[in-house]
């Protein structure tokens, strides 16, 4: 479990304007496993969200999926340099998962939005995509915790609003370690998406 120079740096570089001019404020911070790696999962507003829901446990390196699109030039070096890792969205990457759950059994954070893509704005709820169990079956698949979290401000940067990251208690999943795998998933996603729903709407 270490930190890339590039992701210490940047850190440092965009920490003080996102936590000053945006007032970045967090909580249930004391929900985070303190040692060992574990899934964080949380709402998908912006392609910025990294940044509210990695900079409250900085220097603390998070591990994110990046679809595969963000790897062509000039994005490509910085999103590697960045820690995160391939993926390609809509094709079941069983080989993403895999990295993820390599990731985490190696004590490292790994960030996955079971929403896949950002939330447009005004879709009605009935309406959504079904959720990604991706976040479920890493975790179940690392014997690791699964910890929900919920974003609020990234997609109003424009209008230097405050920004909001809530950490909750990790997601029950020891009773779904016997059932099929497809089914575990599902029900797993289920809780954690109450989990963020619920964290969402106190911020």
């Amino acid at each position: 479990m270490s930190t890339s120079p590039f992701y210490f740096l940047a850190g440092i570089v965009t920490g003080p304007p996102v936590w000053l001019i945006y007032r970045l404020r967090a909580t249930g911070k004391e929900h985070i496993p303190r040692q060992g790696g574990f899934v964080l999962s949380a709402n998908h507003l912006s392609n910025l969200d990294p940044w509210p829901l990695g900079l409250p446990l900085f220097p603390r390196q998070i591990r994110f999926m990046a679809k595969a699109e963000l790897y062509r030039f000039p994005l490509g070096p910085i999103v590697k340099a960045g820690g995160a890792f391939r993926v390609r969205r809509g094709q079941g990457d069983a080989e993403a998962i895999a990295t993820a759950v390599q990731l985490v059994q190696e004590g490292e954070v790994v960030a996955i939005f079971p929403e896949g893509t950002r939330r447009k704005k005004g879709l009605v709820k009935k309406r959504e995509a079904r959720p990604h169990t991706g976040a479920v079956r890493v975790a179940l698949e690392a014997e690791a915790p699964l910890i929900p979290a919920a974003i609020r401000g990234t997609d109003r940067l424009s209008r230097l609003g405050p920004l909001r990251v809530a950490y909750g208690t990790p997601i029950e999943l020891d009773d779904l370690r016997d059932r099929n795998a497809r089914e575990a998933a599902v029900i797993g996603t289920e809780r954690l998406m109450a989990a963020i729903a619920e964290l969402e709407s106190a911020l």
